[in-house]
């Protein structure tokens, strides 16, 4: 191809991204801009991105909260959520991949099967079951219905990792079994080393999704000092604050930060994680 068609064609490439990576943008931009308008601004200029002043107080007003909570109280609930959860789905997770990927048993494949069943299971199936369950056990206005389930298991994650597992040859579990290792020792001190990349994956998956979740702190958490940040900016939308936009677009864009800080620290695992490549070299 002569240059200057290369040139060409990587020019209305690069444009082409450009403008998908502007568009996509667009909404949490004009979100951070918004925070920065005066109440009265926010919808009156929705198409200028370009504030008359800057309101750095619908900040201080949106972190002041609701029901004597400011903020700090839901950004707590939402980090003890989502690391707990974070941390227990994981480990469980490898665990459960571990033994299904390289433990042989009986009805290793039916139990693999069913964890392909769950993980096609629409989340709404699961709702009233598991609400009466945690409702008989007293677990309601807790952290307990979001926080425990997370301990036994999540199919992805274990079909994740499981792929990943599957690419370290199994060679290495032999001459590990000769020098008298058991098969947690193999576990912890094989097997874990190499599946970090997936093992930082299904960490960052499982901090977007418990961050981001509605439904369950919806469903479970009933006393407003419970609340994370993504239910306590549902309080902004009630009667006595309903004029308060810039605090609730304040509060909104700070509920992305901690997504955005993940995202960037630890992107490059996420291609690594996916792509099932256990060994390099």
């Amino acid at each position: 191809m002569p240059l200057n068609r290369r040139f060409s064609a990587s020019l209305i490439t690069h444009t082409m991204i450009g403008i998908i990576a502007v568009l996509m943008l667009y909404p949490i931009i004009w979100l951070a801009v918004s925070s920065l308008k005066p109440n009265t601004e926010i919808f009156s200029t929705a198409y200028s991105l370009i504030p008359s002043k800057l309101e750095f107080k619908n900040y201080s007003s949106g972190w002041k909260g609701f029901a004597g909570n400011t903020f700090s109280t839901f950004f707590k609930n939402s980090f003890t959520l989502v690391i707990w959860s974070t941390i227990g789905a994981v480990c469980s997770s490898a665990l459960v991949a571990y033994g299904l990927a390289r433990i042989p048993f009986r009805g290793r494949s039916f139990w693999f099967g069913c964890v392909m069943m769950v993980l096609m299971l629409p989340h709404d199936v699961t709702v009233i079951p598991q609400y009466v369950m945690f409702s008989k056990l007293e677990w309601l206005s807790s952290f307990k219905p979001i926080i425990v389930p997370a301990f036994f298991g999540m199919p992805f994650f274990i079909f994740l990792i499981m792929q990943f597992i599957r690419t370290i040859p199994p060679e290495m579990d032999e001459a590990a079994k000769m020098d008298g290792c058991s098969k947690y020792s193999i576990f912890f001190r094989i097997i874990v080393p190499l599946i970090i990349p997936a093992l930082v994956t299904s960490a960052i998956f499982s901090f977007y999704w418990r961050w981001d979740d509605f439904i369950n702190p919806l469903l479970y958490l009933n006393q407003p000092k419970l609340y994370p940040v993504s239910l306590a900016l549902k309080l902004f939308l009630d009667g006595d604050s309903l004029n308060n936009w810039g605090g609730m677009f304040a509060m909104s864009t700070l509920s992305l930060v901690p997504i955005v800080v993940v995202f960037f620290a630890f992107q490059r695992f996420i291609v690594e994680g996916i792509s099932t490549s256990g060994l390099k070299g």
